[in-house]
Order: C-alpha cells, then sequence, then structure tokens
C-alpha cells in the first residue's frame, strides 16, 4: 500500500503527523543539504537512480518520509522493516520478493543499529549485488553500530534537528491544508503560540505537528473563527522537558560540550549544556565525575584548588540531595571553567607512561630502597639517602641525588605551565636546578 495514497482516506482519524507527511520532495521541510537543487538525494531523486546509504540524525526530522519520496521518484518498490521486530527471516523474505520482480527494491530498515552481527551478514550480500538497495535509518552513530562491511557499501547522510523556523514552516503548513491537515477548521493562532510549540518540539517535526494537534483541542471560539492562545499551552507543555536516550549519542555528546566548554573557559555554555543534560534526564553524577577528570586533564596544578572542590561538590551532592546537589555542581563547573587552564599533568602523565613501555627495566637506585630487615641493610638498602628535612632549604641538591636510575637517560615528564599556580611552580623548579648546578660543581660533588 501506498503510504501517502492512503492518508486522506485515513481523514481526521489518522495522526496529524501522519496525513502531513510530504507527497513529493519539493515539500520536504529541512534538510537542504541533502534534498536542495543539485543536492545528493534530490539527484538521485531526479535520475530515478537510489544508492543504498544510511540516514543518520535524531527522531522526527523524516528519515522514514525520505525513503519514502525517494522510492516514489524512482518508482522502485518499497519494504519496510524495524530492526526491533525483524530478524533473518524477514530478511530473506524481502530478498525473496525482490527476485521475482523486475523494479528495483528498497529496503528500509528502520533503526539499523538494532540488527546484530549475524542479521546484517544475512543482508550484505544482497546489498553488494544491487539485488536489494538500503535505506538504514539510525538515531545512533553507525560506525560504531553497523560492521565496516555493510558501512562500507553504504553512503551515510547525516540529518539535522529542523531549526524553530522550519518547524513553524510545517506547522503552518498543517493549519492552511485543508484536504489533509486543519485548514477547514479555519483557525487563527495569537502571536507567540507556534514559536512556543517549536521550541517545545526541540527540532522535532513529528512532536511539533503532535503537539500542535493536541493544542488545537483548546481553541476559542470567537464568531465564525477559532483561536488559539498561548495560554492554551501550558495544559499542553507546560511541564514537558526534552529526554533523550541515556545510552544514545546525545547523552555523550553533552558531557563533550560540558567538558569542551570548561576546558574554553566558557562557563555560560557548561551551564547551558549542564541544565540540558539533567532536564533531560541525565545522571547529575555523571556530570560530577566528567568534573573529576577535568580538575586534573585540564586545570591541574593551574588551580590545586580545583580538584578538591569538585569532590567536595561530589560529597556535597550525596549529602544535600538532588536539588541542592546540583548548585553544588554547578559551583565546582563554574569554578573549572573560570580557573587557569594547563594540560601539563595529563602531558606528563602520557610522556612517563610511554618512557616505560620503551624502557621496561627499572631498577630502584639502592639508597632509595626500602630496609626493613637487618640483610637488606647488609646488602647496603637505604645507604646514602638524604632526609630532604635535614636538608639546607629542605632540599637535596644534586644530580647524585636526583632519584633517577643511573642506567636510564634522564628525561623531564612535567613541564609546568606560565599559567597560574604552575607559573610559581616554574620559579620553584629553576630555584632547584640552580642549587643542583652549584651542588654539582662543587668540590668532591663526582
Amino acid at each position: 500500500m501506498d503510504l501517502f495514497d492512503s492518508a486522506p482516506a485515513l481523514g481526521e482519524g489518522a495522526p496529524l503527523a501522519f496525513r502531513m507527511r510530504p507527497r513529493h520532495l519539493d515539500d520536504y521541510v529541512g534538510q537542504q543539504a541533502l534534498v536542495g537543487p543539485g543536492k545528493p538525494l534530490k539527484q538521485m531523486a531526479e535520475s530515478q537512480t537510489v544508492r543504498s546509504m544510511i540516514l543518520w540524525g535524531p527522531p522526527g526530522v523524516g528519515k522514514t518520509t525520505l525513503a519514502e519520496l525517494l522510492a516514489r521518484a524512482s518508482g522502485a518498490q518499497l519494504e519496510q522493516l524495524s530492526a526491533v521486530m525483524a530478524g533473518v527471516k524477514e530478511i530473506r523474505a524481502v530478498v525473496e520478493r525482490a527476485r521475482q520482480i523486475k523494479t528495483q527494491t528498497l529496503l528500509f530498515l528502520d533503526e539499523i543499529h538494532r540488527l546484530n552481527k549475524s542479521q546484517q551478514d544475512a543482508l550484505l550480500p544482497h546489498v553488494e549485488s544491487g539485488l536489494v538497495t538500503l535505506i538504514g535509518a539510525t538515531t545512533e552513530n553507525p560506525s560504531f553500530e553497523v560492521n565496516s562491511a555493510l558501512l562500507s557499501r553504504t553512503r551515510v547522510y547525516v540529518l539535522k534537528s529542523l531549526t524553530d523556523d522550519e518547524l513553524i514552516d510545517v506547522m503552518r503548513q498543517a493549519l492552511e491544508d485543508s484536504e489533509r491537515g486543519l485548514g477547514r477548521r479555519a483557525i487563527e493562532t495569537a502571536p507567540g503560540v507556534l514559536e512556543a510549540l517549536a521550541r517545545a518540539a526541540a527540532g522535532d517535526a513529528r512532536r511539533a505537528l503532535g503537539l500542535l494537534e493536541t493544542a488545537c483541542d483548546f481553541t476559542q471560539r470567537e464568531g465564525e473563527r477559532e483561536v488559539l492562545y498561548k495560554e492554551a499551552l501550558w495544559d499542553v507543555i507546560g511541564h514537558q522537558s526534552s529526554a533523550f536516550d541515556k545510552q544514545g549519542d546525545a547523552y555523550y555528546d553533552l558531557l563533550s560540550a560540558i567538558h569542551k566548554s570548561i576546558r574554553s573557559s566558557r562557563p555560560d555554555a557548561a551551564l547551558l549544556y549542564m541544565a540540558r543534560f539533567i532536564q533531560g534526564g541525565g545522571d547529575p553524577l555523571d556530570v560530577v565525575r566528567r568534573l573529576c577528570a577535568i580538575a586534573s586533564e585540564d586545570v591541574g596544578n593551574a588551580d590545586p584548588r580545583a580538584l578538591p572542590l569538585v569532590i567536595a561538590a561530589w560529597d556535597a551532592y550525596l549529602r544535600l540531595g538532588d536539588y541542592e546537589g546540583q548548585r553544588a555542581i554547578a559551583h565546582a563547573a563554574i569554578h573549572l571553567a573560570v580557573a587557569p587552564k594547563s594540560n601539563r599533568i595529563e602531558r606528563a602523565w602520557k610522556a612517563a607512561q610511554s618512557f616505560v613501555k620503551s624502557q621496561p627495566q627499572v631498577d630502584v637506585p639502592n639508597y632509595l630502597r626500602n630496609a626493613p630487615t637487618k640483610l637488606m641493610e647488609e646488602l647496603g638498602h637505604g645507604d646514602g639517602y638524604r632526609y630532604a628535612h635535614s636538608e639546607p632549604d629542605g632540599y637535596p641538591a644534586g644530580d647524585a641525588h636526583d632519584c633517577w636510575p643511573a642506567e636510564l637517560p634522564k628525561a623531564r615528564f612535567f613541564e609546568p605551565s606560565p599559567f597560574g599556580q604552575e607559573k610559581r611552580f616554574a620559579e620553584i623548579m629553576a630555584w632547584r636546578a640552580a642549587k643542583d648546578e652549584e651542588a654539582n660543581q662543587a668540590p668532591g660533588s663526582a
């Protein structure tokens, strides 16, 4: 059955979002980088030659509709499966039907990321031979979820969330369309109504039309017209928040945005993404764990207070509970964003790890070794160790006591930055280096 032709027959009983699906690619709103003049999907439709592809994007941006429009434009037979319900048996049935017809078969496979390896392997040879043209749809990063063999035989197209202006266009079409939409009711919208619905829909056209359809149950009759006022929207969107899949890309994209905003010293942006993350259902403790990593990775010793402050915020959240505890996490995030930045701890640690991999044999000098028994004392463990607190200036100067294994080439891992407290560290380290040089040149130092 052609879903486009069936929509009018369903009348008012079908959801508005279903009834308003575009019938032609020119009616499609959004994704102009793909469907605009001269763009890839537009060219496929015009040439009536569709290639295997994966459409990657958030819900409600029109992945299913694009597949239907490409099938209609190319005259191909469209088969639709959901990877949630379909298995190898259903895929083989599609392949068998494809063998029996002369026209191109497009297989639209929704949530393709949910196919297991055996299901993907069953599909692969038929996509490779061209018997079936695959249009996969996914909200997850296909490079992680689709096996490389199948991925190499498809082109990935990224679909973006619709802008507020695009969502408003979609809703206006529905209000004006008297055949499939709400045009017969001649509904007028008060200023700000469509803008509020677009914001609540958060880039999802299907959600925008669903909210509009529900909101139109609250219009006021004024003579011959119906008017939808902004006050009526409270019952529709008043308490709605835009949630996301906690195992999906959006979850980790927001954590990444928090981290990079703090690294870039942008406290307002960090708070924006934190609020979006938590309001979408994210665990605040995932934020504070990320802050803990940032404290060492991106702030480091430029502000040694950063790490204990984050630990204190973590503890405060657990003691105060969620509502008040979120403020403690915001407190720590703002401090990290404003603090001077240094990645010298990260660089020093990676350099040390790399050095040890290249020098697996590291013998501890005798003077640094532990000597808890008489035998170990007799073997010279601890001999020559200089107790720093008994040294002038509290520092055992000179290369003879640099704690470095004698057989290893010297290396320096930690180079302080010129920012924050590390600037003072650099001054202290330079002073100690001068003391070493002085001790090395003293008579009998060798």
